[in-house]
């Protein structure tokens, strides 16, 4: 399955790259990657189906707890590999190349500061 590199995806590849080994429930990944359900429980889905994620529910009581059980996101080592590949892909389609204008022209371009 070809996962679409939106920026809303690239954010999620990114917030799960931070700390690949830890587990991330929805609204900390929201936050972290700065998108919305909308956005977001779509590209989780995609990412299971992928075998790039593993779901899991949280073993709580929620009337204990007060609040609803959570489903964690753990990235896999497959997730990881792909994730990095396709970051690296879509960094290498972004770069401009060796013979665009202004590529030598040092620190600091005309017009751009840094």
């Amino acid at each position: 399955m070809d996962i679409k590199l939106t920026p809303a995806v690239v954010r999620l590849l990114q917030a799960f790259l931070e700390d690949p080994d830890s587990p991330h429930f929805g609204a900390e990944l929201m936050k972290k990657a700065q998108v919305s359900s909308g956005s977001l429980y779509p590209a989780l889905r995609r990412f299971e189906g992928a075998g790039w994620i593993a779901g899991d529910d949280e073993d709580i009581d929620p009337s204990e707890a007060g609040r609803p059980a959570r489903r964690y996101y753990t990235l896999t080592g497959l997730g990881a590999r792909q994730a990095h590949l396709a970051l690296a892909e879509l960094s290498q389609r972004a770069r401009p190349p060796a013979s665009s204008p202004g590529w030598n022209a040092g620190p600091i371009a005309e017009g751009i500061r840094t």
